[in-house]
């Protein structure tokens, strides 16, 4: 035990008074005095000691608290973060495979207008072909007398349809190398 003297007990009971600073802690218990007036400012000091014990407890409990509250956030967080990703990633696949799949559209899209416009092509040239030999036969089973104007403009007609085919043909196939070119890029 410890004794403290008058001095001392004296002086800590008028700190207390004046400025309100007391004994904390253990050592509370280990004074001892025989002074009345001394023993109630230690049983003033255990009683405060015990109070701001009782508090600090309570606070370090609501920190602990909050902190574990904190760390359930932080974890749904990560959780939340993940299934994000995932998603995003899914999304990010679902957008690439449309645009895959619109690129497929548009380029059979593009063969078939291709082929469509070759096959009129093919059409009007075989047609006027057809249809101006069959005049010029007919001039010449019918013996007329136009039967070197017809065929000049026969041969002049099938050299412009050769050569027309033939341009819509390159066009045609310089178009579609030209998108396969781009697509490439």
């Amino acid at each position: 035990m410890i004794d403290f003297g008058k001095n001392i007990e004296e002086s800590l009971i008028s700190l207390a008074k004046e400025k309100s600073v007391y004994l904390e802690g253990n050592i509370i218990k280990l004074v001892k005095s025989e002074d009345a007036s001394f023993k109630k400012y230690l049983e003033d000091c255990l009683n405060r000691d015990t109070e701001n014990r009782k508090k600090r407890l309570e606070i370090t409990r609501q920190v602990q608290d909050q902190n574990k509250e904190l760390q359930q956030k932080a974890d749904e967080n990560v959780h939340l973060m993940d299934e994000l990703k995932i998603a995003l990633s899914a999304a990010e696949t679902a957008k690439t495979e449309a645009l895959r799949d619109l690129s497929v559209m548009q380029q059979r899209t593009q063969f078939e207008l291709i082929g469509n416009i070759v096959q009129v092509a093919l059409f009007v040239i075989v047609g006027v072909g057809f249809i101006v030999t069959g005049m010029y036969v007919f001039a010449m089973f019918s013996e007329s007398t136009e039967t070197t104007l017809i065929g000049n403009t026969w041969s002049n007609l099938f050299g412009i349809l050769l050569t027309n085919s033939f341009s819509i043909i390159g066009t045609i196939m310089g178009v579609k190398y030209a998108s396969e070119q781009k697509e490439q890029k």
